[in-house]
């Protein structure tokens, strides 16, 4: 018996052991690393002049008025100051400074508070509202105490982390809290993958750094979801890996340059991986190419699943932006699609996205005669004509149908009329017939399910999956 408890003894020891040698000490104070790390977090002010015009009139005109427009002009121009409180923190002992660009954003004068003790003028080195950062340098001939960038890519879920910055205008606050999650998107701005914290952050925070335990920045604080305004315990910061990237490009060119496919993609539904026979929804749909595009040259098509970018899986839409972004211009990658059902890779070289011309068009069509509708889809249409095409600036040789009626219980009631349908189950529509036709048949297949390329009113190209009763 005293073999068998003895035996017992040494084998909880071991476990308790073994956990205890993988198991972080839960930080008794943050104190030692808050005094370390607050000389380099800043408070930031800026005073942004506003310029307005008086009613020279005893009355106002209606919202909406044609006259609130055409005397708008009238009155004394009148400026106002408005000031607005940030935080950022000190890379650099020459004084470079990094925050939110929302935080600098059509600012007059920007000043920057050291320590809680001292004020500087500075200037906007570079900024990007596309990640939503801004560098800034101290003007001033001292050395400043800097911190260092850690690596975001190792920071785990429950990680503990202290941010540091000016809610309110309280300089020097620290607050503590765990990693909540990783990866978010949020619906800000176009490069987002956001770590989540519950340490608390307010109206002030913005740009200020989010530390781990080491004392290197992980993140740059950049937003919270609160229906008060004020902390809830969910709050986001920029990962440090994305933001050195575009910061270097920042302090080295005043700008960023970033990778650029020219894609307009979409999300990959249940029903469109159904129909290109995927076995899940994953990847980034390709809707439309632009002309002479670096897609264009290297045999990228509209209706193509991009499936891996540089050695890099997409599982979801929203990876594909940030992943090109972050990658070298003029780099050549290789692209994995999906198409017609199989896998095939081409090799792209990469553009400058800020040289690119946008997808922007714009034009409404008006209605023609001569419409037909389709029962399988209860839609009304009309055929694609010339005019259609130059008015709202389509690719050359457009051909389709133009909605002019959706019923209520169309399958397909979530689109508007005038979208335009030039494609269905990957095949052109060239007259009102070839849609009825493959809608007909779509509905004598066992899967029922249609997939569509239409243009929407604001001209850009997307596949919709459908499925049909």
């Amino acid at each position: 018996m005293k073999k068998y408890l003895k035996f017992f003894l040494i084998l909880i020891v071991s476990i308790n052991f073994s956990f205890a040698a993988n198991t972080k000490d839960i930080p008794s104070s943050f104190a030692d690393l808050a005094e370390k790390l607050i000389p380099s977090v800043v408070n930031i002010s800026t005073t942004t002049i506003i310029t307005t015009r008086s009613n020279p009139f005893p009355f106002q005109f209606p919202p909406g008025s044609p006259f609130e427009d055409m005397f708008r002009d009238f009155g004394a121009p009148q400026q106002r100051k408005t000031s607005a409180l940030g935080s950022g923190f000190i890379i650099d002992e020459k004084g470079i400074v990094i925050t939110n660009n929302h935080v600098i954003q059509s600012a007059e004068d920007i000043v920057v508070r050291v320590n809680g003790e001292k004020d500087f003028k500075a200037k906007v080195l570079g900024s990007d509202s596309g990640m939503d950062i801004a560098v800034l340098q101290i003007e001033s001939d001292e050395k400043f105490k800097p911190v260092k960038f850690g690596n975001s890519d190792d920071a785990r879920i429950g990680d503990w982390v202290v941010a540091i910055g000016n809610p309110f205008g309280l300089g020097g606050t620290v607050t503590a809290g765990i990693i909540s999650a990783r990866n978010r998107s949020i619906g800000l701005s176009r490069y987002e993958d956001y770590i989540q914290t519950d340490a608390s952050i307010n109206q002030g925070n913005s740009g200020g750094p989010l530390f781990n335990i080491d004392g290197d920045v992980v993140g740059i604080n950049t937003a919270i979801l609160s229906p008060s305004g004020a902390s809830s315990g969910i709050g986001f910061a920029i990962p440090s890996n994305s933001a050195k990237k575009v910061i270097n490009q920042l302090i080295e060119f005043g700008e960023t340059k970033r990778g650029w496919l020219g894609v307009r993609i979409q999300r990959v539904s249940k029903e469109i991986a159904e129909v290109e026979k995927l076995d899940r929804p994953r990847g980034a749909l390709v809707a439309s190419v632009a002309d002479n595009s670096p897609s264009d040259k290297a045999g990228i098509k509209a209706g193509d699943i991009i499936l891996e970018f540089d050695g890099k899986l997409i599982n979801e839409m929203s990876e594909l932006p940030r992943i090109v972004a972050e990658t070298e211009v003029g780099k050549k990658v290789k692209v994995k699609v999906w198409r017609n059902r199989r896998e095939i890779t081409k090799d792209i070289i990469l553009g400058r996205l800020e040289t690119s011309d946008d997808f922007k068009s714009q034009g409404t069509v008006t209605e023609k005669p001569k419409e037909n509708k389709i029962e399988g889809l209860k839609i009304t249409v009309r055929l694609l004509d010339k005019k259609d095409v130059e008015e709202r600036k389509l690719p050359k040789g457009t051909n389709g149908v133009v909605i002019t009626k959706i019923e209520q219980d169309s399958p397909i009631n979530y689109l508007q009329v005038n979208d335009i349908i030039v494609e269905a189950q990957k095949r052109k529509i060239n007259t009102i017939g070839d849609l009825d036709n493959i809608v007909k048949m779509t509905l004598r297949s066992p899967e029922k399910t249609l997939l569509i390329a239409i243009y929407n009113n604001r001209n850009q190209r997307r596949y919709i999956g459908v499925k049909l009763d």
